[in-house]
């Protein structure tokens, strides 16, 4: 596993070189590294967005704080939980970063968390989604930013249900989040009344769907539900256009994790009707509107939810040590949770004992191509979850920091 590790760290040295200075001394910066899925199948809800929004809290910070110069560094963990690891051990030891910013899907994110806490530095997850980050898998140094599967099948099953989608057979990705998302949104489905008839469980990245998008159309379900992101969703969706299987309108797709860049590869022919949960959305105010069309004056795209939680937690941090007056974690972290969060992500979010950062999530659907005005105009808001409504209660917290009453 040493020889493994180190054949990887030098793999992405080119990557860190690219985006820092070749040396790095002691004390005489804050350092924030950005870990995150930059080639593979999450790299256009996270990836160099995610590096592009860090950057930009911290330019619009000032570029310092406490004195200190403020460096961001990145690189690819290639979505292995492992190389993960090694990565955030080895920042933290010897270019000692003091945060990790997106940690990207929730297997590595798992890793990094527990890295931070080995080595008592901060990690902000606003890549991943399973709950297990702010249940069993909570920490003092980590914080769960954006979403999570609680949040996302409580808007999205909730509202597919009560429109009668009551037969349910799920597509999911095999690993942790996957695994996560199905549960969660089992829970709300037979809660609303409705029942799982089936599902099928796939590889992470799989480029073929049609045997596991066949067997949904043949269990005669109601709802086909995606719980996978990212590139599996997209080759779900494709296959499910290809072998038409909404055509008879007797069955209904229902994508558990649906990112404004996968609607823009799609195309709105492709997912009009869908609906979906997301915690942020570019056209929703004057403020989204006017920070992410400075995002998309460098990546030439909108932002995703995850990256525009990046911006607003890196804003978060740097903020909070200004306040705290020191880089001390532990200190770092209880500011951070006493701080309420106001900026163009979130108005009034908090961070809770577990790490769970609340606020206010939005079902949202997808707009046929005669409804979009201009290019990424593609949702439209149909509903706000109130930030008490959305995420799992402290009452059901596996989280070893809450206090049970």
């Amino acid at each position: 596993m040493k020889k493994k590790s180190t054949r990887w760290l030098a793999a992405i040295g080119a990557v860190c070189a690219a985006v820092s200075p070749p040396a790095f001394a002691a004390e005489d910066a804050i350092r924030i590294g950005v870990l995150t899925d930059m080639t593979g199948l999450y790299s256009d809800q996270n990836g160099q967005g995610s590096v592009t929004a860090v950057k930009m809290a911290v330019e619009d910070f000032g570029g310092k704080v406490l004195g200190k110069r403020i460096e961001v560094i990145a690189a690819d963990h290639q979505n292995k939980a492992d190389l993960a690891g090694s990565l955030a051990r080895e920042w933290f030891d010897t270019k000692k970063v003091d945060m990790i910013a997106n940690l990207g899907p929730s297997h590595t994110a798992l890793a990094i968390v527990d890295v931070a806490k080995q080595k008592n530095r901060i990690a902000i997850s606003t890549g991943a989604a399973a709950t297990r980050l702010t249940n069993e898998g909570c920490t003092p140094n980590s914080i769960h930013y954006v979403y999570d599967t609680y949040a996302l099948a409580n808007g999205t099953a909730n509202a597919v249900t009560k429109q009668g989608g009551k037969t349910w057979y799920f597509v999911t990705a095999d690993y942790v989040f996957g695994h996560a998302l199905e549960k969660d949104a089992s829970e709300i489905v037979v809660a609303n009344g409705g029942k799982v008839v089936g599902r099928s469980r796939h590889p992470v990245n799989s480029s073929d769907f049609s045997s596991f998008i066949l067997s949904a159309q043949g269990s005669g379900a109601q709802v086909i539900a995606l719980a996978n992101a990212g590139g599996d969703t997209i080759n779900s969706l494709k296959t499910v256009k290809d072998f038409q299987v909404t055509k008879s309108g007797k069955q209904s797709v229902a994508a558990m994790v649906l990112f404004l860049t996968d609607v823009h590869s799609l195309g709105l022919p492709s997912t009009q009707g869908l609906l979906l949960t997301t915690a942020f959305y570019w056209d929703r105010t004057e403020e989204t509107r006017k920070w992410s069309k400075r995002f998309f004056e460098r990546m030439k795209r909108m932002p995703t939810d995850a990256q525009a939680g990046d911006y607003s937690s890196t804003l978060h941090y740097l903020k909070a040590i200004q306040a705290a007056k020191t880089d001390e974690a532990s200190v770092v972290m209880t500011k951070m949770k006493a701080t309420p969060i106001n900026d163009m992500f979130a108005s009034n979010g908090r961070i809770r004992e577990d790490g769970r950062m609340v606020h206010d999530m939005y079902l949202a659907q997808v707009k046929a191509p005669n409804e979009s005005n201009s290019p990424w105009d593609y949702f439209k808001i149909k509903g706000v979850i109130p930030a008490e409504q959305a995420f799992q209660p402290l009452s059901r917290s596996t989280c070893p920091l809450v206090k049970k009453g």
